[in-house]
């Protein structure tokens, strides 16, 4: 049901769709289709002149309607799986532009969040922002050892305003869904369902801070990843302080370039930061746009902003890279094969055909100069492929397929030769010798005979339990059956005890019929043959119960 607040906002959804020429999304309801042609009755439709591309207007539309919608556009960039190519090259060109809230505002929070004056914590603290998007603002302080930090703070009420806007994305998910031609295709109600996920994750600053400390971990001491320090005594559910970090955004490549840093060695590395991340640690950040990187002159990387991480499964790591692997091979049998030994694909999936649709995506990219291809376009078009074939395309998936984009965009923008796919192979050839290979085996033997002589005094008490578990079960085991037989017993005893008095019941029945009926009765034989009947009857019942006891 929809409510007055939801409705007005539904209203003014509407009448920015028409302002920026989508007013066929309207039109296309099942309540308006029949009233589409009054459209071309209004003045406006004449006189609004030529309209943008239809991808442009999309992306217009979500700017408009505010932050949480450009966050969620931001998102569906992502699921190329779902999108026309061009509507998601357009959606993925939304940026947060949203006006700061006031400096005043945000020390009130920090300070409520911190229980005490900000000046206790900080020698230093800047009102105006550094940076401001749709969930939080940051701004730098120092603190009183001298260390400089920034302080990213959500927006006051942003939480109800995104429970409001997600019930509202959830009405017109559904509607679309119903009403929409490809509705059932796109499942737009699922889409709003991920992304609700996420953006829910990204107001818990705490989980963010946990995520750039798991990162800060294992890339410690490393030359090619740099992640600043969080302050764990500072940081809350809706504030977190980190180390202030300087460097040169990604996307400045003529600076880069002035500082002296090899463009090659700063793409190839990002390919293979972003490998390391998914293979070695399992814990990759999953949104590495270029506003969240840096560079330092040295040529070493540095990341922020960790509200996005993904992970995989063992298994899902093994397969994919074994898929990769395979499709290097151009082994398209494999790939098919993995797709369904990994549950990627339903079990009953015929091998022969999904070989043939990967083929179908796969040969006219293998016949393109290497220089040419895109792997993450490529994995996005094996991904619409098993989509036919009932693929429920995974969350994690999702991201590892969202940040690989982001990384060979990124990996091309600094070194527009770099070839990903050659990058890439060494690496997974190398990780699947340690891992499958002598020195893998050795690996996970060596870590099983540790754990199997960590456990080895404990195998006397262990054999001991099992042994005691197991005596206990078949003593159990007999006195149920003996309790059974019992029971069995008394139920005979009972039905006895039942058959005798009701044995008795009926020859006292046949003595009173006899004693004192109506002489007529016997006279007659009527009464006779009753008090017959009631004797054999209850001679019948002693005889049953005597020979059942």
């Amino acid at each position: 049901m929809i409510g007055p607040r939801q409705a007005l906002r539904l209203f003014r959804i509407n009448w920015v769709l028409l302002r920026n020429g989508l007013d066929e999304v309207i039109l296309a309801t099942h309540l308006l289709r029949p009233l589409r042609w009054l459209i071309y009755l209004t003045p406006w439709y004449w006189l609004r002149g030529e309209l943008p591309p239809y991808p442009a207007r999309v992306r217009q539309t979500l700017e408009d309607l505010g932050p949480i919608f450009v966050k969620f556009g931001q998102i569906l960039s992502t699921r190329r799986d779902l999108l026309p190519d061009d509507l998601a090259v357009e959606l993925a060109k939304l940026q947060d532009r949203v006006p700061p809230f006031g400096g005043d505002q945000a020390r009130v929070l920090i300070e409520r969040a911190w229980g005490c004056p900000i000046e206790d914590v900080l020698d230093q603290f800047d009102p105006e922002p550094l940076a401001s998007a749709s969930i939080a603002q940051v701004h730098t302080g120092r603190l009183k050892d001298g260390r400089e930090v920034v302080v990213k703070v959500l927006r006051p009420g942003i939480d109800r305003v995104i429970r409001q806007d997600l019930g509202l994305m959830y009405t017109v998910a559904q509607l679309a869904e119903r009403y929409w031609a490809d509705g059932r295709r796109l499942r737009p109600v699922e889409v709003v369902r991920e992304y609700e996920k996420t953006i829910y994750d990204e107001l818990d600053l705490q989980r963010e801070a946990a995520n750039a400390s798991q990162l800060r971990r294992n890339w410690q001491g490393s030359e090619m990843l740099y992640i600043p320090e969080v302050f764990w005594d500072w940081t809350r559910s809706n504030v977190m302080v980190m180390e202030r970090i300087y460097g040169i955004p990604v996307s400045n490549v003529e600076e880069i370039k002035a500082q002296g840093v090899s463009m090659k060695q700063l793409g190839e590395r990002g390919v293979e930061i972003f490998f390391t991340q998914v293979f070695r640690d399992n814990f990759f950040h999953a949104d590495m746009h270029p506003g969240n990187i840096f560079v330092e002159p040295s040529g070493r990387y540095i990341s922020i902003d960790f509200g996005i991480v993904g992970s995989l499964t063992t298994e899902d790591q093994r397969y994919l890279a074994e898929n990769l692997l395979a499709f290097f091979e151009r082994d398209y049998r494999r790939v098919a094969e993995l797709h369904v030994e990994s549950g990627w694909v339903p079990p009953g999936t015929r091998v022969d055909e999904f070989e043939s649709a990967i083929r179908t995506v796969s040969e006219p990219i293998f016949e393109k100069p290497l220089a040419e291809i895109s792997f993450g376009h490529f994995l996005v078009r094996l991904f619409q492929t098993a989509r036919r074939f009932n693929m429920e395309i995974q969350p994690q998936l999702v991201l590892l397929e969202k940040t690989l984009l982001n990384i060979e965009g990124l990996g091309r923008q600094l070194y527009p030769e770099l070839d990903l796919w050659t990058t890439a192979k060494p690496y997974m050839e190398r990780w699947m010798k340690e891992r499958v290979g002598v020195s893998g085996l050795a690996e996970r033997t060596k870590r099983n005979v540790l754990s199997i002589a960590d456990q080895t005094p404990e195998l006397p008490l262990m054999a001991y339990r099992i042994l005691s578990s197991y005596d206990r079960r078949l003593r159990l085991a007999e006195s149920s059956h003996e309790i059974n037989a019992e029971r069995a017993r008394q139920a005979r005893t009972n039905g006895n005890a039942i058959r005798a008095i009701g044995g008795a019941t009926v020859f006292v029945c046949g003595t009173l019929v006899l004693l004192l009926g109506p002489g007529h009765w016997l006279q007659e034989g009527v009464g006779a043959a009753l008090v017959a009947l009631c004797y054999l009857s209850g001679i019948w019942l002693f005889a049953s119960a005597t020979r059942r006891a």
